[in-house]
């Protein structure tokens, strides 16, 4: 019911995992690829001494962590997380609807960005998640005004590039580079303004939506919907 019992939790989990080591049970499997490095490790968290508490239960058992997720106090102790190559997934202003939270900043992943880490633009709204490049000006307009030098290309890492690393997919997609997935949106401006729109949307290479057209494209041309809007001249 504490944090000093969490904590405990999980580290009595992990002993037990590795001292079972013919558990065929899918837990004590689960824990032993984690120490193993086979299973990339995403933390649930807000406060920086959970973040240090675990980091300090990784350095005992041997195995690394991936990204902090939501991690709000990340700024805190962003030099630790940069040194320990931990990406911040976070959101751009979200603070203070829980306790937990109540010392989060909007200037989080500019300062994670500063101090040499991988920040994330993320959100687990499904309404968010629909213009995460919004959310991401927001981020990167926060951390200008408290003074940071950001360009324009490193909060579109924190959308791509960083991602893709922290998922362990960065050989496959997050960058334009020969032999990676042609994962790309089109805009017809500044894809950091409310004001752009999305003029073409390439998955894998396919083009699935094209502005030009009535309406987004399905694999073999097929209309996304049966209505058409006309409009009057």
């Amino acid at each position: 019911m504490t944090r000093m019992g969490n904590l405990r939790g999980q580290r009595r989990a992990f002993i037990e995992a590795r001292e079972k080591q013919d558990a065929t049970d899918l837990a004590s499997q689960t824990l032993r690829a984690v120490m193993a490095g086979t299973i990339l490790v995403q933390v649930h968290c807000y406060r920086a001494d959970e973040m240090l508490s675990f980091l300090e239960l990784a350095q005992e058992l041997g195995f690394k962590v991936r990204s902090f997720h939501h991690a709000g106090e990340a700024y805190k102790i962003a030099k630790i997380l940069a040194r320990e190559d931990v990406s911040v997934s976070t959101w751009a202003d979200w603070w203070g609807f829980k306790l937990e939270s109540w010392d989060g900043i909007p200037e989080n992943a500019a300062f994670v960005h500063a101090a040499g880490g991988r920040a994330v633009i993320h959100s687990d709204s499904a309404i968010g998640i629909q213009r995460l490049n919004q959310e991401a000006a927001k981020a990167l307009a926060f951390g200008r005004r408290a003074g940071l030098e950001l360009a324009d290309g490193d909060a579109i890492r924190w959308l791509t590039a960083n991602p893709a690393w922290t998922l362990g997919i960065e050989h496959e997609t997050g960058q334009l580079a020969p032999g990676r997935r042609a994962d790309l949106v089109v805009w017809e401006g500044d894809p950091f303004s409310v004001y752009s729109r999305p003029r073409q949307v390439f998955v894998d290479g396919r083009r699935l939506f094209d502005a030009t057209r009535d309406g987004p494209l399905l694999p073999g041309g097929a209309r996304q919907s049966d209505y058409e809007l006309q409009v009057a001249p």
